[in-house]
């Protein structure tokens, strides 16, 4: 019996060091990922000029001109988009599988949105071009129909399985007594649901929307092929743009010296960017929770 005890104190003291091991794993892996992009991107920016490299509106390599204000809008722009488009209809599919849909139909409704999830980002591109973008000219009567609007509405197309699936797991989370004593004070099933089950949720709903905004801002292949591309401010919904994403993958390639530390300090921005947003979130559940 003692030795029994022994072996599972060892073992467990074993799987303590194995799960140490894997946090500090991931913690060092996102510090070095820091460290790189701040020791090659900062010197970047202090040679270019901050001002000149932010604020910025024209990217011009060719004759050492590195404003990515165009950029950074794009992006701003691009997730909006995709915010307006997905949050909604994700959240709502979410309450429908979470408190209505049958359970027979929501078996097969489920794997449908995780398939959704694991379609490579490429083949959503070549959807867009095949679908969205003539359907956008064909609309709107546009010339190109490679368009902000275009990729804003691909991208919300492409967040929808993230947002769906954390934010039904939030629902499913809250309590049955919440849905309950709504019902028994005299309110419909619906308002039930969104006047008691849904701000219980709040927190699992945020998080959704973050990871959407993470998984809008941080996509590339897609955006490409659907955005145009154009480094000039962007101009309107119908008109071409070029996201900080892209902008790094169209030109890294062929990039060399300062132009190289430029892209590489685009990608600081970005980081920065999407760690603003995240930390703009935690203050709206920070206050929603008090």
């Amino acid at each position: 019996m003692n030795e029994k005890i022994a072996l599972r104190k060892i073992w467990e003291l074993v799987m303590h060091g194995v799960f140490l091991l894997a946090a500090c794993t991931s913690i060092l892996a996102v510090v070095l990922i820091c460290l790189f992009l701040f020791a090659n991107g900062l010197p970047a920016i202090a040679e270019i000029g901050p001002l000149k490299f932010l604020l910025g509106r024209t990217w011009k390599p060719g004759n050492n001109l590195f404003g990515i204000l165009p950029m950074i809008l794009g992006s701003i722009y691009v997730t909006a988009g995709a915010l307006v488009v997905g949050v909604p209809v994700g959240l709502l599919c979410a309450v429908y599988l979470a408190r209505f849909c049958p359970k027979k139909l929501a078996s097969k409704i489920n794997p449908a949105v995780d398939l959704l999830a694991g379609i490579p980002s490429v083949v959503y591109g070549f959807f867009g071009i095949v679908v969205l973008v003539p359907a956008v000219r064909l609309v709107f009567g546009v010339k190109n129909g490679s368009t902000m609007l275009t990729a804003s509405l691909l991208l919300g197309m492409m967040i929808l399985p993230t947002i769906i699936s954390v934010a039904q797991a939030s629902i499913l989370a809250v309590p049955e007594s919440y849905y309950e004593g709504a019902l028994a004070l005299g309110a419909t099933e619906e308002r039930s649901v969104f006047g008691a089950v849904l701000p219980a949720a709040k927190s699992g709903i945020l998080a959704a929307v973050v990871l959407g905004v993470g998984r809008a801002v941080g996509e590339t292949m897609a955006v490409i092929m659907v955005a145009g591309n154009q480094t000039w401010m962007p101009q309107g919904l119908l008109k071409g743009v070029r996201t900080l994403t892209t902008n790094i993958v169209m030109e890294m390639g062929y990039a060399a010296d300062l132009h190289r530390e430029a892209l590489i300090a685009t990608a600081v921005v970005l980081f920065v960017l999407v760690l603003m947003i995240n930390l703009c979130f935690s203050a709206l559940k920070r206050r929603g929770e008090r």
